[in-house]
């Protein structure tokens, strides 16, 4: 609990000599759980609420005065497939590849949206903005004259189609049909006069090449007139055919007759070789083969006869002269064989003599009546192109007359579009939900930031977290009493309010939790001394020191509460003393420490030492001297609470804080930054500094869900209006 504001704290230390302690620190930063935002998502929800429904009856009545606008469309079909109409084009053909289609398209979208297709619809419904009356002749006419533009005019093209849509809004349905419907007669218009207008420059065109292709034409065709008088014939290719026919006549005959020859060579020179099988495929094979096997008959009786009668027997000679017979008959028929097949050679070689010099005299010739008709067929080519060429251009030129007139079917309008009966903008239901879900999510944002961007000590979880040190208690924001003791701990509340006793109530038993969790957890030994400090002014420090010393005293424990702030001493307001005596004197030497010390109020067991009139060279003698003074003092009192400075910037709570037992740390819950908090930490640790643990002061419910305990406080002690006197606190 803070005794004065900020501002007004720093007014006492300004000129101090500020030595920011080496080795600070950053504390650790660690996720936040989850149910930490639900919990402050949960305690701004009236706020996100609030901004919700002010932004969707925003939302709603911005929408309400905005003016309806009706969309009708108008469909277009490109057939692909569809003929280009007219004379000559009724197979049906592409007007486009498939893999330009999509640059067709966009190209129509183009021009649908050019000044020519769009400049008579403006112009027939009035559509083209009025000038000012103060705009100037030559601006207007600027304008008049200027590419139209019509806003409320989309194309577009559905995916995977070969469709376009000429969509126009309107705040009139009726006029929104009427503009899509005489855009799209516009466009085919368009379409119509472009084919007109090319259909007139080829026309002239081709008429001038015409005169130039009948001169061309009646030139080619007299040179072949010329060539075939000169020629002798009237037609030179067909006399080429006959002549071509016969030559390959007579190389069928060459080709067999050699193959006859060559077929008689191979069995003459078989026979000359003395091969059998050459002379049986003779025509007296027949006969051979009959000799050869009566050959092997009496060979086999002759070795018959040799076998059973002897070589000297008559058996044996005669079937040896029968042998002899077979073998003289076997070669003269060889030999007959052998003049024959010569025969048959000779006369084989002499037809392919006679049908090879005829194949070379005819090919002679049509080599000769070949190289003439080449030259025939070139004139009689280039004449029947220059006449089919000229024919061609005459029917190009007719059919290019009529086909100006008919309009291209293969783009046309497939749906026309009607009056709409229900506007498309504005779309108060989608805006209301787009405008419901933003606000959610900016104020959800909103609130979620601010938690993350808060850098200040709220919740006693994150400074376990963050710190790594223990909170000692937590004291609820009491506004009722400033600078004064608080009246409950006196045992002097007075008649006032129920809910006020209650807030009291509930604050001193928080300032008895903080003293049973300082004194009743198991350090190494007891502490008979400890420092009240924190990381700046303005943080409750010498609040809570009064209060802790009170509740202390209120137990009937000896009690010396030393106000060691001699820069801006406060602790003499909360019990009503003077200042005009205290520590400061006895640093100075001017009186005893135990003449310093006066009693606390209306507590019998505490003493106070004040500060005495506030003096900077007091404080720098305040090492020196302190320590004595609280070691005398333990022998007196039970526990001593000293008050001091804030230890960031000042020397004196250095060397208190290596005095004392223990250090209790005071923070200001939503006000006091945590490198402030890591830096008094870092500080103790490297002095060595028995750290009590962290308080965190004027805490309100609505800075963590730690401190929903705090709101069941009054309601407790409601339900008991007249404790028991006999309770010990």
């Amino acid at each position: 609990m803070a005794e004065s504001s900020p501002v007004r704290d720093l007014a006492p230390y300004r000129g101090a000599a500020v030595a920011g302690p080496a080795g600070e620190f950053e504390p650790e930063e660690r996720a936040l759980p989850l149910s930490h935002y639900i919990w402050v998502l949960k305690w701004h929800r009236w706020k996100i609420f609030a901004f919700i429904a002010a932004t969707v009856i925003l939302t709603w009545a911005v929408t309400s005065r905005l003016t309806p606008l009706y969309e009708a469309t108008t469909t277009i079909d490109v057939d692909r497939q569809m003929p280009r109409g007219g004379m000559g084009d009724s197979t049906p053909s592409p007007i486009v590849s498939p893999m330009d289609a999509d640059q067709f398209l966009a190209t129509q979208e183009k021009l649908i949206k050019s000044d020519s297709v769009l400049r008579p619809v403006v112009d027939k419904f009035r559509l083209r903005k009025k000038a000012a009356p103060a705009m100037p002749r030559l601006r207007a006419a600027e304008l008049q004259n200027a590419p139209t533009v019509l806003g409320g005019l989309e194309v577009t093209r559905p995916a995977n189609t070969y469709l376009l849509l000429i969509k126009y809004r309107s705040s009139n349905p009726h006029l929104a049909s009427d503009v899509a419907n005489a855009i799209a007669d516009s466009y085919l218009e368009h379409l119509f006069h472009i084919r007109i207008d090319s259909s007139e420059k080829i026309g002239v065109y081709m008429t001038g090449q015409l005169t130039q292709l009948k001169s061309k034409m009646e030139a080619s065709s007299q040179r072949l007139v010329n060539f075939e008088r000169e020629l002798g014939v009237i037609n030179p290719d067909q006399k080429t055919s006959i002549q071509s026919a016969s030559l390959l006549q007579l190389n069928t005959d060459y080709n067999a007759v050699k193959e006859e020859r060559l077929k008689k060579e191979a069995a003459w020179n078989a026979i000359r070789g003395g091969s059998l099988s050459a002379a049986w495929a003779s025509t007296q094979g027949e006969s051979l083969k009959k000799l050869a096997d009566a050959l092997d008959e009496a060979r086999r009786r002759l070795a018959q006869a040799k076998l059973h009668y002897g070589e000297s027997h008559p058996e044996y000679a005669r079937a040896q002269a029968e042998v002899a017979e077979v073998n003289k008959q076997i070669d003269e028929v060889k030999t007959s064989i052998g003049e024959r097949i010569a025969s048959e050679y000779r006369q084989a070689l002499d037809r392919e003599g006679m049908i090879r010099d005829q194949v070379a005299e005819t090919r002679a010739e049509f080599d000769r009546l070949n190289a003439r008709s080449f030259d025939y067929q070139t004139l009689k080519e280039e004449a029947d192109a220059d006449k089919k060429l000229y024919d061609e251009l005459v029917r190009k030129i007719r059919e290019s007359g009529i086909n100006a007139s008919f309009q291209d079917n293969s783009i046309r309008i497939a749906d026309r579009a009607r009056a709409p009966a229900d506007p498309v903008f504005p779309r108060t239901s989608l805006n209301l939900l787009v405008a419901f879900l933003i606000s959610s999510v900016l104020a959800i944002s909103a609130v979620i930031a601010g938690d993350l961007m808060d850098n200040t000590i709220r919740d006693p979880g994150e400074i376990s977290r963050s710190l790594g040190v223990d909170i000692a208690g937590t004291l609820p924001a009491v506004n009722s009493f400033r600078g004064r003791i608080s009246p409950s701990l006196t045992g002097s509340a007075g008649a006032g309010s129920s809910r006020k006793h209650d807030v009291l109530a509930g604050y001193d038993d928080a300032v008895r939790t903080l003293r049973n969790s300082m004194l009743l957890t198991d350090f190494n030994a007891r502490l008979r001394s400890v420092l009240v400090t924190s990381a700046s002014p303005a943080e409750g420090k010498s609040t809570v020191a009064s209060h802790l010393a009170a509740a202390h005293a209120g137990q009937h424990n000896r009690t010396l509460l030393i106000d060691a702030d001699l820069r801006r001493p406060s602790v003499h307001k909360f019990f009503g003393l003077t200042n005009e005596k205290g520590l400061s004197g006895v640093l100075f030497g001017a009186m005893r420490w135990r003449d310093a010390v006066s009693r606390g109020g209306d507590f019998a067991d505490l003493d106070v030492m004040t500060a005495g009139p506030a003096s900077r060279r007091a404080a720098d003698l305040i090492g020196r001297a302190l320590p004595q003074i609280i070691e005398e003092a333990s022998q007196e009192y039970d526990l001593i609470i000293l008050d001091s400075p804030p230890l960031i910037g000042f020397p004196e709570p250095l060397q208190l804080a290596a005095t004392v037992d223990g250090v209790l740390v005071v923070a200001r819950a939503g006000h006091t930054s945590r490198k402030g908090v890591a830096s008094v930490i870092a500080v103790l640790k490297r002095l060595h500094s028995n750290i009590v643990g962290v308080v965190l002061n004027e805490v309100t419910p609505d800075m963590s869900d730690s401190y929903y305990y705090h709101n069941y406080y009054s309601r407790y002690y409601r339900l008991d209006p007249q404790p028991d006197a006999n309770s010990v606190s």
